[in-house]
């Protein structure tokens, strides 16, 4: 009898480890779908206001168009890495940005947390907490930190879809004109669809003080969809990471370098006059040398 049980322990511990295994691979082929050549459409519209000010003023309602590559750049066993760039202009001669980045990592336990004024936390959680669970790390076209959370992907009734909440900076469309808040509290979720992707959003704008509970000044609802077209169309967006793909290592190997300090973060706005991006983006600053000096200048001591 003590050999049946043992064997059906035995049974059973390979049958867990085996649907384990399958489900993280599952949402691998998930993450996965997120690459290609996609039209995109962002939508924001702020739908409640809490502000108590008679003169306030809601923002904008924002529609963008456009034409986004994203190119898987890292396919290891506990992380996926996909790089987004942006084809804008004359189709003949487009014009490349580079845009976000966007890493996945299995059961990660280290966290840089935004709170407001260009600072992120270091957070450590414990391995039960992130048991079986995605980090989506979002990075500014720059790959200074931008937003991170944890949560499992779901798949059910022909869905594949991951949900989180969690703290950002101000979006780009809004840090220029807007300085009543300081935190956006983002709920994010990524969905695989029929036609590509979505990225649903419900976000809380938020004035963050030290010593004080965060007040919602607003609410927004964002709807981004990516339709999924020929790769071919994104072919000059393909082309251009090709050529500059091992500078844009360079500024990733320092950036890591400096997240595995695991130390609160904070980071200047600008040095000498002149956005962290603008240097970046400058053709004259690419070997290791000079971008470690560049990123370095803009970490707070």
């Amino acid at each position: 009898m003590k050999q049946i049980a043992g064997l059906l322990v035995l049974i059973f511990t390979f049958s867990l480890v085996g649907n384990a295994q399958n489900k993280k691979e599952q949402d691998k082929k998930a993450i996965k779908k997120m690459c290609g050549c996609y039209e995109v459409t962002f939508n924001f519209a702020e739908t409640f206001s809490y502000s108590e000010d008679s003169l306030y003023t809601p923002s904008k309602t924002k529609v963008d168009k456009g034409l986004e590559w994203a190119e898987l750049i890292e396919d290891d066993d506990n992380k996926l890495s996909i790089q987004h760039l942006l084809q804008v202009g004359n189709p003949e001669q487009p014009h490349i940005v580079k845009h976000w980045r966007q890493d996945w990592l299995f059961e990660n336990s280290e966290f840089y947390m935004f709170n407001g004024d260009n600072a992120w936390l270091s957070e450590k959680k414990n391995a039960e907490e992130v048991k079986g669970q995605w980090t989506q790390k979002v990075y500014q076209v720059d790959d200074s930190p931008r937003y991170e959370g944890s949560s499992t992907w779901v798949h059910v009734d022909g869905k594949s879809y991951w949900e989180n909440t969690t703290t950002a900076p101000l979006p780009r469309r809004e840090y220029t004109k807007r300085s009543d808040y300081n935190v956006t509290l983002r709920g994010n979720r990524h969905e695989i669809t029929n036609y590509g992707w979505l990225h649903d959003q419900d976000n809380d704008k938020i004035i963050r003080e030290d010593g004080k509970d965060d007040v919602i000044l607003a609410k927004e609802k964002g709807y981004n969809t990516y339709v999924k077209v020929v790769d071919s169309r994104c072919q000059a967006a393909a082309n251009w990471w090709k050529a500059h793909q091992e500078k844009w290592a360079l500024v990733r190997n320092k950036w890591n370098e400096v997240y595995g300090r695991h130390q609160n973060l904070s980071l200047e706005s600008k040095v000498d006059h002149k956005v962290l991006y603008k240097y970046l983006f400058d053709d004259e600053v690419n070997d290791e040398k000079q971008i470690n000096k560049v990123i370095e200048s803009f970490v707070k001591k």
